[in-house]
Parts: C-alpha cells; sequence; structure tokens
C-alpha cells in the first residue's frame, strides 16, 4: 500500500533540495535524499578542509556545496530547504525564500506530516527530556514499538518509511523546532515555560508563541496536558482543540477529570485512580513527582495503572540529569548539566534534604538570574562560579540581604577541571557536591551532554 512518506520520497526525484547545516540527522537524510533522485545542496559556515572525510563523501555522492561567508547563496532557487533547528527561522535569506514559494521544512516537521501512527509530543522549559523519556518507557512496557525522536532518542524522518499504524512515536521538542512547526501531535504535553533562549528567539513572547504550535494545530479528537502552576502554560487551555487535562504537585486539582494530582495521603493520581506512593518513585527530586504526574496524564487510557506504577518506581535517572557520579571520601558527586537556566538549577537544588555545594555558570543566553539568590542562599553552603555568567550568579547573591549571615562561600575558576579541583580540596565527608550551572554550555563546550561527560570524567578521575 503506497502511503504518504513512500509518495514523499518517490516525488523527490529532480527536485532542488538544499540542507542547512550537516549535522548527524542531515548527514543521514543527505544520503537519503540523494538516492531518491533529489539535487542536493549543502549550505554551510564551514569550508569544505573542515569537514574531513565527510567532504569527500559529499563529492562521491554529488552534493554541491555552497559553503563559508556566503553559504546562504545557496538557499537560492530551491523547491525545498530543510531548515537546521538551531538556524533561526526568521533570518531575512530564508524568510526570502519562503516569500517566494520555497517549501522550507525540517526533520521533525517532515516526520510529523508523514508519520503514519500516534505522536505524543513534548515541550516546555524545564523537564521534557525526563517526561518524554517516561513516556516512552511506559508505552514500551505496555508492549507498544516506540520511536524515540526530536531532541532525543534518533531522526525519525530516515525511518519514516517503516514506522507502523500501530506503533507510537514519542518526541521532545524544543522551541526551535516548534516555531516554524504547522502540524501538532496527537497528545501534546507542556511541563511550563519560563524565560529562556532569549539570546535567540528576539523576545519572551516569540519563544511563548513558539510554544504554543504544539497545541495550535490539534483537532477535537487530540489531547493537551498542561502544567498547572505556571501561568503560560495554564493559559495555553485557551489554545485547546481537544481534551484538556492539567497536572501539579502542589494544588488540590482532584474534582478536574483525569487530571494529575498528589492526594493527602501521597498518591500520585490521575483522576480517581491512585498511581504510586511517592516515597516509592525512583526519580530523586520533588519536580520529577511533576515529570511523573505529567507523564501519567499523557498516557492515560492507553497503558494500564500497573504499568504506570511499575515504571515510576524502576526508572531511576536521565543522564545529566541529578545523575549519580561517584561517592569519593564520603562525598557524593552528582551530574545536573541540563540545568541550562535557573528554573532547573533551582528544581535540583531542591531535590536535597541538605545545603549543597554546587558548580554554577556557563554561557550567556540573556535570562534574569535574580530568582537564582534566594534558593542558593536556602540550599547552597559552597558556590563555585565559571563561565561568563560566573559574575551574574555571584552579584545576584553577594547583594542578597541575607547574604552574609547565609554563611555561603564562594569561589571562582576559569574552567571546570579547576571547579572539579576546588570542590574536591574544599568538601569533606557528608557534603554532596553538583554540577548545576543554570547556564547554557557554549561558551566552552558544544552542549550540555558535553558538558556532563566532561564533568564525570574528572569526578571519576579524582
Amino acid at each position: 500500500m503506497q502511503t504518504k512518506a513512500n509518495e514523499f520520497f518517490e516525488n523527490l526525484n529532480g527536485k532542488k533540495v538544499a540542507f542547512i547545516g550537516a549535522g548527524v540527522s542531515h548527514k543521514e537524510l543527505i544520503e537519503i535524499f540523494t538516492s531518491k533522485g533529489a539535487i542536493v545542496t549543502l549550505c554551510d559556515k564551514k569550508t569544505l578542509d573542515k569537514f574531513g572525510d565527510y567532504g569527500e563523501k559529499l563529492n562521491e555522492i554529488g552534493v554541491k556545496l555552497s559553503l563559508g561567508d556566503e553559504y546562504l547563496e545557496g538557499l537560492k532557487n530551491q523547491d525545498i530547504i530543510m531548515r537546521t533547528p538551531g538556524f533561526e527561522f526568521y533570518t531575512k535569506e530564508l524568510q526570502d525564500e519562503i516569500e517566494k514559494g520555497t517549501l522550507v521544512s525540517s526533520e521533525m516537521e517532515l516526520f510529523f506530516e508523514l508519520c503514519p501512527c500516534k505522536i505524543y509530543a513534548v515541550t516546555g522549559s524545564d523537564g521534557k527530556t525526563t517526561t518524554t523519556t517516561l513516556i516512552s518507557e511506559m508505552l514500551k512496557e505496555s508492549g507498544k514499538v516506540v520511536h524515540l525522536g526530536g531532541n532525543i532518542g534518533r531522526a525519525l524522518l530516515p525511518i519514516v518509511e517503516q514506522v507502523k499504524n500501530d506503533d507510537v512515536a514519542v518526541v521532545e521538542l524544543s522551541s526551535f523546532q516548534l516555531i516554524s512547526m504547522r502540524k501538532s501531535p496527537d497528545v501534546a504535553v507542556v511541563t511550563n515555560v519560563t524565560p529562556n533562549h532569549l539570546d535567540h528567539h528576539k523576545d519572551m513572547q516569540e519563544y511563548i508563541d513558539a510554544k504554543r504550535n504544539i497545541l495550535l494545530y490539534q483537532n477535537r479528537a487530540s489531547k493537551a496536558v498542561l502544567g498547572y502552576e505556571n501561568d503560560i502554560s495554564r493559559n495555553m487551555e485557551d489554545d485547546v482543540k481537544g481534551k484538556c487535562v492539567f497536572f501539579t504537585r502542589l494544588s488540590d486539582i482532584s474534582a478536574l477529570p483525569d487530571c494529575g494530582y498528589i492526594d493527602e495521603n501521597n498518591m500520585l493520581c490521575v483522576g480517581e485512580h491512585k498511581i504510586v506512593n511517592e516515597n516509592d518513585v525512583g526519580l530523586r527530586g520533588k519536580h520529577n513527582l511533576e515529570n511523573l504526574l505529567a507523564a501519567f496524564c499523557a498516557v492515560n487510557g492507553d497503558v494500564p495503572y500497573e504499568i504506570m506504577a511499575k515504571v515510576a518506581k524502576e526508572f531511576k535517572c536521565v543522564e545529566h540529569r541529578i545523575e549519580p557520579v561517584r561517592t569519593i571520601n564520603g562525598v557524593q558527586w552528582f551530574n545536573d548539566s541540563i540545568a541550562s537556566s535557573p528554573t532547573r538549577t533551582i528544581a535540583g537544588l531542591k531535590s536535597f534534604n541538605q545545603k549543597i555545594c554546587i558548580i554554577a555558570g556557563g554561557y550567556d543566553k540573556k535570562i534574569p538570574y535574580e530568582p537564582l539568590a534566594q534558593p542558593i542562599i536556602d540550599n547552597v553552603k559552597l558556590l563555585v562560579v565559571m563561565g561568563q555568567t560566573g559574575p551574574k550568579i555571584e552579584k545576584v547573591v553577594r547583594e542578597h540581604p541575607d547574604f552574609e549571615k547565609s554563611g555561603i562561600v564562594i569561589l571562582h575558576a576559569e574552567n571546570m577541571e579547576e571547579a572539579v579541583k576546588l570542590m574536591y580540596d574544599k568538601t569533606k565527608s557528608g557534603d554532596i557536591v553538583s554540577l548545576s550551572p543554570a547556564s547554557a554550555s557554549f561558551d566552552l563546550y558544544p552542549n550540555f551532554e558535553e558538558r556532563g561527560k566532561h564533568f564525570k570524567q574528572l569526578v571519576n578521575a579524582l
């Protein structure tokens, strides 16, 4: 039987397609598109010598190259432009081509258009990856074939022709992916929306509007799961076309049908169904109870309650998210490199029942650090700052009226090696150390994963 995916790939023959950037997913797609007969141009800031062996591969498969400072010239006179999420959608050169009628899409957008199965998608400023992973684990445990993608898992467009109608896709979506989306998932989760990525978005409203795209193209058969405690995500109820449910660990919303909440006996519930006691949950941190509630609401009706409980008890952590690294000389070390904003760091700080020692600072995303001051005063005994935002974090902490009596010690590091050594020298048995940057990684690392891996290597080498 001919599927939308089969038809799309057949129709690529002779089409002119430009790819912006040669990231992991684009490398795979460039080979697929050329094999289907597309006339492919790669547009990339890098010059050919920077591609190494891959440059030879591009020549071998007949890819045209538009490289260096004028790389965007290659966008002209194309039938399709494939945008990488990191390339800003409102760039003039891209908008000019859209006005001419060129189809501008992306790996995730095309997957949404061509996917034959039910799609669950998660966005939000915090909790996306853990919630997405929990949804995936619950569906897998219930016997479904799950395709995990977006910001985690693998690129899904290259395998869309193999996806079956009764499979499920579970994807994590960033604002960069959503900003140009014109199709929404069957089940959409918005964990929360707080200031983030304001170095890329022109303002907070553009960031919010990008997130809203996960809901705007749903229909009456769709479901939306919204964080209740966050004003922005809660108010997105106005955008919902189908069923709307909320989740929260702080408010009593038990009267609302099929919502996620914690009852007076510490049971995580969905509607009238009591799933699991919070004391039996495997994940560390109160914020992860919210991630669990969001996942429960998302799969409710598709996954039995006993399987929800099983996953909640057995699932321990996602890499780089309050991930235990090791205990040395009685000091516990944790990797929370995902904490690339103040709200994420605050959630991590509240996951421990004692004052801890943190490494903070990194790339500046132009977001406010004032909200971080009080939680650091309340939850931190030793603060090592580094990176572009280190001085900003130190400033808001020192200016807090309770700084002097808090007893917090603040030290400075030039890099991760120095930060880890300072922590090793200044901590004692019983202490907890966490990499909790409250900042992106791009001043020193390509992404938060590489930052977390380097931190773990250093700690494991102590």
